[in-house]
């Protein structure tokens, strides 16, 4: 769990070099298909050869991928994950999709699994500073031109893919910058719109975090929390992070998981991935 940016990611392919996993995403964006750069989906590179379930399976830029849909193919990603033996790990992501899942009985989820929560979270103070520059970044790995290959004038920004944040900000500037013709202009133009991404990324951290809060506090999920401030901060000034980041965040991670898995053996007398009580990882 975390808002994004706070490197749920990386951790869960991390984990997997102890607990042979396999990843489901909640993020309600990345199950779309396209727009790799703004919907910040994990390269191929970078996956060291893990499954990762509901990431680009929408082809349709406009399907209105719902909360039933991603509960679905969740539980159906759970039976196939078992079958093989191996861990899941569930990074979100949407939280109001998480919450769906575990709190709606109809889904059956708590009579069916065992589960443990780790919450990533930056001080958003640090964290707004690197928001800031993931931005920048994005830019300059040519997120402009990846959104103007897919932009649609008079597109509906409320649904779809096009809901990702920092879509309808440079949607409004590409639907303008072609009667333009002053280079200075456009680029001003440019610039406020990459301002106010900038300006709704952190809007959109604070909501997700206020979610985080209240199915934590109120609804009891009980998470772990790993703040990883620290290694935010050493890699705003660009210093290495790697022993930082492995005492900080990777290993008390790695406990949280061992122990959790250790506590449902004794429980049920059978090793995680073979008794009729499943297990889940949330990070």
């Amino acid at each position: 769990m975390g808002a994004t940016e706070r490197g749920k990611t990386k951790l869960s392919i991390n984990l997997d070099t102890q607990f042979p996993s396999e990843i489901i995403n909640s993020d309600k964006i990345q199950v779309y298909k396209g727009l790799d750069i703004i919907t910040n989906k994990v390269p191929e590179s970078e996956c060291r050869g893990i499954s990762h379930h509901l990431i680009g399976i929408i082809n349709n830029p406009d399907y209105d991928f719902t909360v039933d849909d991603f509960c679905k193919h969740v539980l159906n990603a759970l039976d196939l994950i078992f079958e093989n033996g191996h861990l899941p790990i569930i990074v979100g992501g949407s939280n109001t999709y998480l919450a769906t899942l575990l709190e709606d009985l109809n889904m059956a989820f708590h009579s069916k699994y065992d589960y443990c929560f780790i919450w990533v979270d930056v001080s958003l103070t640090v964290l707004f500073q690197y928001l800031d520059k993931r931005v920048d970044k994005m830019v300059d790995a040519r997120v402009v031109d990846e959104i103007q290959e897919n932009f649609v004038p008079g597109a509906n920004y409320s649904r779809g893919v096009r809901r990702a944040i920092r879509v309808p900000e440079l949607g409004e500037y590409f639907l303008v910058e072609k009667e333009i013709s002053d280079k200075a202009e456009k680029e001003k133009m440019l610039q406020h719109a990459i301002a106010r991404t900038k300006e709704n990324t952190c809007k959109l951290v604070e909501m997700q975090l206020l979610k985080i809060h209240k199915i934590n506090y109120e609804l009891g999920w009980g998470m772990t929390k790993i703040d990883s401030t620290e290694v935010f901060e050493a890699i705003l000034k660009g210093v290495d992070y790697k022993n930082l980041y492995h005492e900080i965040i990777f290993k008390p991670s790695m406990e949280i998981v061992k122990r959790f898995l250790q506590e449902t053996t004794r429980m049920w007398g059978k090793t995680p991935c073979q008794y009729d009580q499943q297990v889940t990882i949330y990070t």
